[in-house]
C-alpha cells in the first residue's frame, strides 16, 4: 500500500500502547503513512490483512505472542523488522538517538526518506518579492560592519525541506551592514548549490559564497557548506575541509555543523533551525545552549515542514520562536542590545 508521494505506507506491531505511539510520531516525522497500529491480537483478528510496505515490531517479550511472526510470514511479501530498540522519553539525546537508529533502518528497507527541495522549487524564489518591505537601515546604536572585516560572532542557518525560502525570507529582512557572519547547512542535492547560491542572494543584502579551504567568515558572509565532506572551524578561525563525509544519512549534517564551529567561537556561536524533516540538529543544539549560544527555531505554521525546528523546540534549549520575518528583526534588536550595552561599558570605564 502506498502512502503520500507514492511512499510505501507501515505498519506497526507491539503490546505496549507507549511503543506504538513513538514509533507512529517517528515514522511521520520522515513523512510515512502507518496503515496499522495495533497488538498482536488485533493483527491477527484483523479481517483484511493491511497492506504494508514495510512492517516495525517491537515487544516486551517475544514469547508472548508465538502466533504472530508465522501469521505475518505468512500474509506478506514485505520486510519486517522487529528486535527494535524500545523509544526512550521524548526529548532527550537517547531519544532522538534512537530516532536517528530507526531512521537509519527505515532507509535500509525504503530508500531514502527525507524530502529535498527541488531545484524547480528553488528557482520560483528567484522571481519572489518580500511580502512586506524589508528593513533598509541599521539602528542608531549598531555600528556598521567594515566591509572584509573578520565576523566576530556567527549564526549557522540549519535547514532542509522548505529552508530555501524560510533562509531567503530571513536574510531579506535584515538590513546591510550587521557585524555578523553566517554558516548556511542546508540539506540540498549538490547539483543544486550553485542555483542556490544566485537565489537566495539575489535581493538581500548578504551574498552566498561556497566554502573554501582557508576562508575567514566575514561579516556580511553567508557560507553555504558543501554536501560532499564534512568542513570544521580550524584554530586559526579558517574554514578547512576533512576528508570524511559528513556523519549521518545526510549532508551536511547540522548536529555536526553545530559541534565543529562551536568548537572555534564558543559562546559566539548562536544557531537558527529553519523548515526540515527530521530532528537533525536536535543533540547538538541543547550542548551548544549550555556553552552560552542563543538557540532559535523556526515556528510551525510557517515551515514548509516542521519536524527539525520542532524536534529542536522540544529539547527546551530554544529562546526564541518566530517567523522568518520576526527571527531576522530579533536578530537586529538582540544586536542592537549588544552594541548599547558595549557603548555603556567603554563610556563607563572612560
Amino acid at each position: 500500500m502506498a502512502g503520500q508521494c507514492g511512499r510505501p505506507s507501515v505498519g506497526i506491531v507491539s503490546d505496549v500502547v507507549l511503543q506504538r505511539h513513538r514509533l507512529q510520531a517517528a515514522t511521520a516525522k520522515v513523512g510515512l503513512d502507518v496503515c496499522f497500529s495495533g497488538d498482536p491480537e488485533r493483527l491477527l483478528g484483523y479481517p483484511d490483512f493491511p497492506d504494508a510496505g514495510l512492517w516495525l515490531v517491537t515487544l516486551a517479550d517475544e514469547a508472548d505472542h508465538p502466533m504472530l511472526f508465522d501469521h505475518l510470514f505468512e500474509n506478506t511479501e514485505s520486510p519486517v523488522l522487529f528486535g527494535l530498540d524500545q523509544a526512550p522519553k521524548p526529548g532527550g539525546t537517547d531519544y532522538f538517538r534512537w530516532e536517528r537508529r530507526l531512521l537509519g533502518k527505515l532507509e535500509q528497507q525504503l530508500g531514502s526518506l527525507e524530502e529535498l527541495d527541488s531545484e524547480a522549487s528553488i528557482q520560483e524564489l528567484e522571481e519572489q518579492r518580500p511580502a512586506s518591505p524589508p528593513t533598509t537601515t541599521l539602528p542608531h546604536w549598531i555600528p556598521p560592519a567594515t566591509p572584509g572585516s573578520v565576523a566576530e560572532e556567527v549564526w549557522i542557518l540549519g535547514a532542509s525541506l522548505g529552508g530555501p525560502a524560510a533562509v531567503k525570507t530571513f536574510l531579506d529582512h535584515l538590513p546591510p551592514g550587521l557585524p555578523v557572519g553566517f554558516i548556511y547547512a542546508q540539506h540540498i542535492d549538490g547539483n543544486f548549490t550553485d542555483v542556490l547560491t544566485r537565489v537566495l542572494g539575489r535581493h538581500a543584502h548578504y551574498q552566498l559564497r561556497r566554502a573554501e579551504e582557508g576562508l575567514r567568515v566575514n561579516n556580511g558572509d553567508v557560507v553555504l557548506l558543501p554536501v560532499e565532506h564534512e568542513w570544521k572551524v580550524s584554530e586559526t578561525g579558517t574554514l578547512t575541509e576533512l576528508n570524511t563525509p559528513w556523519p549521518g544519512p545526510y549532508g551536511p549534517s547540522i548536529d555536526q555543523v553545530l559541534f565543529n564551529v562551536a568548537d572555534h567561537y564558543g559562546r559566539r556561536c548562536h544557531a537558527i533551525l529553519f523548515s526540515g524533516m527530521g530532528n537533525d540538529g536536535a543533540i547538538a543544539a541543547p550542548i551548544l545552549k549550555a556553552y552560552g549560544s542563543r538557540i532559535w527555531v523556526q515556528e510551525s505554521s510557517s515551515c514548509g515542514n516542521s519536524s527539525m525546528p520542532d524536534s529542536v523546540a522540544a529539547t527546551g534549549c530554544s529562546t526564541l520562536c518566530g517567523t522568518p520575518e520576526e527571527l531576522a528583526r530579533e536578530l537586529v534588536k538582540t544586536i542592537e542590545k549588544s552594541c548599547l550595552l558595549k557603548s555603556r561599558q567603554k563610556r563607563d570605564s572612560a
